[in-house]
C-alpha cells in the first residue's frame, strides 16, 4: 500500500489537461473548508495532493515526446488554462492508434504515422511506471483501442477508469476478466460534475417522483473541442447516444419517446459545451407541463473533479483487495455503469464506500 494514487492516462486532450491542471490547482486544499469545484477534497485517506501523473499516452505529433506540463497546452487542445503546471518529468509515449482516431480526424489529431513511430508496449510502460490507475481518455468511438488499454491494465495489475462509453465495467465477458484478476475497474462514460446528463436525469426523476407523466424529452449539446469534431460523423457515437439516453430513460419505469446527445461542431466554441433542453408532460388533470431549460459550461474541467474521485476509489479498492466493478462508484460518476442506480442513492453508497461499510 503507498500513499499515492499514481495515475496513467491513454489520451492526452482536453479532459486530461482539465485533470493535470486541477491536480495542481487544489493540491493545498484544506480538507476542512468547503472547497468550490470540488467534491471531496479527501476521498478517504487520498488527499488530491495524492495523485501524481506517472506516465501518459498519445497518437499526436505534437504531443509524443515531450513532458505533460507542456503538451496539454498542445493544439488542438482548447481547455482553458486555470493554473500553471511545473515540469513533471513524465514523458507523453505514443499510444495505440486502432480506432482511437477516425479518418476525418487525422489531421486534427496530428496522428503519427505508424510507418515512422511505433506505439511502446503498454503493459510494460504500466509496470515500469508503478501505475496505480490506468485512465482511458481516447475519443469517442475507441471501441478497439479501448479494448487494448483495458487488457493492458489487466495485464500488469492496474485498476482501470474507463471515462468514455466504449463498454468495459458493463459489459459482462470484460466485467469478469477484471473480477476474476482481482483488479478493480469503474465506468463507464465519464458523468461531469453538473452537466447536461446529470441535470436531465435529476429533472425527469423529479418529475416521475411528483406524478408527472413525461411524453417526450431530448437533450441537444453542441461544443467546439474536438470531441464533438470527432462526432460529427453519426457512426462513431453510437455508443454514446446509447449511454446518454440510458442514463435518463433509466429513471422513468416506462418508455417515453427521447432524442438525446451531440447534436453539432461549433468550433468558435472551442470547450464551452451548450446543452437544451426539453421535457414535456402532463400534470394534475392531465394538464401540460412543458420545460426549457439551457446549460452553458466549460465541458473539460466539468469532469476533471470528478475524474479525481474515481482514481482515489479505484485505489482503496487495490488497497483493500477489490476488484471487478464498482458498483456504488460507477453509478455515481458513470453514465453507463454496470447497474443503473438512482444518484441521491449511489452518492450514499460512495459515502459507504470510502468509509468501509460496503465493498464495492
Amino acid at each position: 500500500m503507498t500513499k499515492k494514487v499514481r495515475i496513467a492516462i491513454a489520451g492526452l486532450g482536453n479532459c486530461a489537461s482539465a485533470l493535470v491542471q486541477g491536480l495542481e490547482y487544489y493540491k493545498n486544499a484544506d480538507a476542512r473548508d468547503y472547497v468550490p469545484g470540488i467534491m471531496h477534497v479527501k476521498f478517504g485517506e487520498y488527499h488530491i495532493s495524492d495523485v501524481e501523473v506517472v506516465a501518459a499516452f498519445e497518437v499526436s505529433t505534437k504531443k509524443i515526446g515531450k513532458d505533460i506540463s507542456e503538451a496539454i497546452w498542445a493544439k488542438p487542445n482548447c481547455c482553458v488554462k486555470f493554473s500553471d503546471v511545473p515540469n513533471k518529468d513524465v514523458t507523453v509515449q505514443p499510444g495505440h492508434i486502432e480506432d482511437g482516431v477516425a479518418p476525418h480526424m487525422k489531421e486534427s489529431f496530428h496522428c503519427y504515422d505508424p510507418k515512422e513511430i511505433t506505439s511502446v508496449n503498454i503493459a510494460d510502460a504500466l509496470k515500469e511506471s508503478q501505475a496505480d490507475v490506468l485512465i482511458n481518455f481516447l475519443p469517442v468511438g475507441s471501441e478497439i483501442a479501448t479494448q487494448k488499454y483495458a487488457q493492458a491494465a489487466l495485464d500488469s495489475n492496474v485498476a482501470f477508469a474507463n471515462g468514455i462509453p466504449a463498454f468495459i465495467a458493463s459489459n459482462t465477458e470484460w466485467a469478469q476478466k477484471f473480477t476474476d484478476k482481482k483488479i478493480p475497474v469503474a465506468g463507464d462514460d465519464i458523468k461531469s460534475q453538473l452537466g447536461a446528463t446529470i441535470l436531465h436525469r435529476m429533472l425527469v426523476s423529479l418529475a416521475h417522483d411528483r406524478g408527472i407523466k413525461m411524453d417526450e424529452t431530448f437533450q441537444l449539446n453542441i461544443g467546439g473541442n474536438t470531441d464533438f469534431e470527432n462526432m460529427k460523423k453519426e457512426y462513431r457515437l453510437t455508443t454514446k447516444r446509447i449511454s446518454k439516453t440510458e442514463a435518463v430513460t433509466s429513471m422513468i419505469p416506462y418508455e417515453v419517446p427521447t432524442r438525446i446527445g451531440p447534436s453539432d461542431y461549433v468550433p468558435f466554441l472551442n470547450d464551452e459545451k451548450i446543452c437544451y433542453l426539453w421535457l414535456k408532460g402532463k400534470n394534475f388533470g392531465e394538464q401540460p407541463l412543458k420545460i426549457q431549460l439551457k446549460l452553458s459550461v466549460q465541458d473539460s474541467p466539468n469532469s476533471a473533479g470528478v475524474m479525481i474521485d474515481v482514481v482515489r476509489s479505484l485505489k482503496i479498492a487495490k488497497d483493500r483487495g477489490i476488484g471487478g466493478p464498482l458498483v456504488g462508484v460507477s453509478s455515481y460518476f458513470f453514465k453507463h455503469p454496470p447497474k443503473q442506480i438512482p444518484d441521491s442513492e449511489a452518492f450514499q453508497l460512495v459515502e459507504k464506500f470510502i468509509r468501509g461499510d460496503i465493498t464495492n
